[in-house]
């Protein structure tokens, strides 16, 4: 039982950041219904990005809460700016193309991020020591040692995706969110400015795979270039776990996704621990194919 209630623990820590990168996706699929693949390595580059903030300001080792927010919040702008630049350089563009044309620009935009951070003098393609950390300091549950910097990336994550659900749930920009995923054209009769909308929703997207690049690169203290890519394949699986185009899918895919790797950890070996999450996936879709709760963003009223 202790080493049940730790590995959920510990997958909370984990999920947290699935969530946030998870919220992304879904989000852009709930008012386009569109996968967009290049979401991971905007979380890489959020990783990056971090990185050369840090250093330009010559900050290393231990450092202040106060400055890992005022980063967190520089690196979520420019995540999130690249995110409304690729919505409207490339996808605005092809709106009226073919979906799978779409969806294929999306891997081309991730093959443009990927290999700029490759080729990027101070970054490349070696693993990076991220530059700074917090006190070791912590607590203990059940006789497992916890840090606080798990406990507030946590807490950072659960305060973000309320934040979300509240935008998306009881402001006039969520209203027109929903209406543009509900029906694109009526929308914009009505009034919605829908590519303001869309923007919007990828900007938010890009933010929050920003700042949950930070607490990444925070608790496992490296980055490299390939680590989008097997963020985002998790991410997305969450949101497709949860349901993807619904929120709350996102968050609940993405703590249940950590907390199957955990548990997969815990009695099969970290070799196992991704068939053990996948074929949770299966299951679940097996049983339900929209996943845990499947619907459209916008068919909430």
């Amino acid at each position: 039982m202790s080493t049940l209630i730790s590995s959920i623990l510990a997958g909370l820590f984990l999920g947290a950041t699935f969530g946030l990168i998870a919220l992304g996706y879904s989000m852009v699929y709930g008012v386009l219904r569109l996968i967009n693949f290049a979401h991971g390595d905007i979380f890489m580059l959020g990783g990056f990005v971090s990185f050369s903030i840090f250093n330009a300001f010559g900050m290393k080792g231990t450092v202040s809460w106060l400055a890992l927010v005022g980063v967190g919040l520089l690196t979520a702008l420019i995540t999130g700016g690249v995110g409304v630049a690729a919505e409207e350089l490339v996808y605005r563009q092809m709106r009226s193309a073919p979906m799978l044309s779409l969806i294929v620009a999306t891997l081309g935009v991730s093959m443009i991020i990927e290999n700029a951070v490759l080729n990027i003098p101070p970054w490349g393609a070696k693993f990076r020591p991220f530059p700074v950390g917090t006190s070791s300091s912590g607590f203990y549950v059940l006789n497992q040692r916890y840090t606080y910097l798990q406990l507030v990336i946590v807490c950072i994550a659960i305060a973000l995706f309320i934040g979300v659900y509240l935008v998306v749930q009881r402001t006039i920009i969520g209203v027109s969110m929903r209406a543009v995923a509900t029906d694109r054209a009526a929308a914009s009769l009505v009034g919605v400015n829908v590519n303001r909308v869309i923007a919007t929703v990828f900007f938010v997207g890009g933010s929050l795979a920003g700042a949950a690049a930070v607490m990444y690169s925070l608790y496992y203290g490296q980055i490299n270039y390939l680590m989008g890519f097997n963020l985002g394949l998790q991410a997305f699986t969450a949101a497709v776990l949860g349901g993807i185009g619904n929120v709350t899918g996102a968050v609940v895919g993405g703590m249940l996704l950590g907390i199957f790797q955990s548990l997969g950890v815990a009695y099969t070996g970290s070799q196992w621990a991704l068939v053990f999450s996948f074929a949770a996936l299966v299951l679940v879709l097996w049983l339900r194919p929209t996943g845990l709760l499947g619907e459209r963003m916008g068919s909430r009223t």
